[in-house]
């Protein structure tokens, strides 16, 4: 196994290795533990649609829970996590274990409370989710045991960005990919083996994510990592502040998209089970191909916040258009490539001809914009990592707040399924239009801090 590599060596690779080659050692393994993340929930679809439409609807009816579970833990592992570069940067290793332990103890703690919570309300909960009659029982079975693994779910969140951010995406994909295998092995097993239905992938899913959770915890003891221990735990606000200002807006962006989700399932629901159960299969898709952007952005992260923190802005923005014009390139060859097999994609998961023709066209319609995701999602990493959080909230508020949600609403109104359907695209290239002004002011703004320092 790679070897961990002391401070000052970390330090050294992350200010003067040539950027293209840095961000590419750091993004193939971001860009693993994201595919295998979406592999999570992609398995449990797979594997439920066996079982039947109402059982692959209610896969995606508990699709916002898991976007809280991520939403909680990336608005603490990216809080913290973009805190701690910038701090590594600066070489004050003392106050980034103090972030660090602050940042994930929080998480766990606040993944206790919402779990007794949820399990306290899951009959209600299910209803706000979009469930219908024929879908609640199994959702019911699903969310319960969901919810028992959400301390520990979120808390791989936290652990995975951590090492991320301090340059050590390798340890992090280990830990993600151990458990995203033993999910996949796991699931024929307790739903066809052991009868034990949605109920099956639920504990696949749990059990795998306490394996993940564990060696990541276990990976932030090793070499000269910073350490994550309750003696640090500082639970000041100008800790939290910090936390916040880089966090919420992976928090606006993951808890918007339950709450889309949660909508995009009610404006499903009076077209039937095979509708929502379609639209939950292209959610899932789109994220999957999604993940692979995210991931590259994620080995720009670090990159960015080590960088930025030793004021070596010229590096930063050659990481950033980097980061673009490759993004660009592969998402047009992954939207061309689903456009043309989306009909065999959506059968993959349900060969039900209603839910493979509602989908094929959902599908091809976001394929369509799929690229314009290269820029906004580019231009938010960049402002959340340099602590540009009012602007970096304001763009993730957009895609799935400020229209896809009122886009939905009315288009459904409207124009009905086909109005669901095309919802999503129409909200892409509204944020696509404002990260275009936005993104720019803050380039031009690091381009001057540049010209400074020269």
């Amino acid at each position: 196994m790679k070897q961990m590599e002391s401070f000052e060596e970390k330090h050294q690779r992350m200010t003067t290795m040539p950027v293209p080659r840095l961000v590419c050692s750091l993004a193939v393994p971001t860009i693993a533990s994201m595919l295998i993340t979406s592999v999570y929930n992609m398995a449990d679809t797979y594997f439920v649609g066996k079982l039947g439409t109402s059982a692959t609807a209610a896969v995606g009816v508990a699709l916002p829970l898991m976007c809280i579970i991520q939403a909680l833990g990336f608005t603490f592992g990216m809080g913290s996590g973009n805190y701690v570069s910038r701090l590594l940067g600066q070489k004050d290793i003392e106050k980034a274990e103090r972030v660090a332990t602050t940042g994930f103890l929080t998480t766990i703690g606040l993944g206790v409370i919402l779990m007794l919570i949820g399990q306290c309300l899951v009959s209600s909960l299910i209803t706000i989710l979009g469930a219908t009659d024929t879908i609640a029982p199994y959702a019911k079975s699903y969310i319960r045991l969901i919810l028992i693994g959400m301390p520990w779910m979120a808390g791989s969140f936290v652990l995975n960005n951590l090492l991320r951010y301090q340059g050590d995406a390798f340890f992090g994909m280990i830990g993600i990919g151990a458990g995203g295998l033993l999910n996949i092995l796991l699931d024929p097993l307790f739903i066809f083996i052991f009868n034990l239905g949605t109920s099956g992938a639920a504990l696949a899913t749990i059990l795998s994510q306490f394996i993940s959770f564990c060696m990541l915890l276990y990976f932030c003891t090793r070499g000269d990592n910073i350490r994550i221990h309750i003696k640090r735990f500082t639970p000041r606000w100008e800790i939290y502040k910090e936390i916040l200002r880089g966090g919420l807006p992976s928090f606006y962006r993951q808890g918007l998209a339950s709450i889309a989700t949660i909508i995009l399932n009610t404006c499903a629901r009076p077209y039937g089970d095979a509708a929502i159960a379609a639209m939950s299969i292209v959610t899932r898709v789109m994220q999957f191909a999604l993940s692979a952007l995210l991931g590259f952005g994620q080995g720009f992260q670090p990159v960015c916040g080590f960088n930025y923190g030793a004021k070596q802005y010229k590096r930063v923005l050659e990481a950033f258009w980097f980061c673009v014009r490759v993004s660009i390139i592969v998402l047009v060859v992954i939207a061309s490539l689903g456009f043309m097999n989306a009909p065999e994609i959506v059968a993959l998961f349900r060969n039900d001809p209603e839910v493979i023709a509602i989908g094929t066209k959902a599908l091809r319609i976001q394929c369509i914009t799929f690229p314009l995701s290269a820029w906004i999602v580019m231009n938010n990493m960049l402002m959340q990592t340099i602590g540009k959080g009012t602007k970096a909230s304001i763009l993730a508020l957009a895609r799935q707040g400020l229209f896809f949600i009122p886009i939905i609403l009315f288009a459904s109104s409207q124009f009905g399924l086909i109005g669901v359907e095309v919802s999503q695209s129409l909200a892409d290239v509204c944020a696509f239009l404002l990260a275009t002004p936005l993104g720019l002011s803050v380039v031009k703004e690091i381009k001057r801090a540049a010209y400074k320092e020269d």
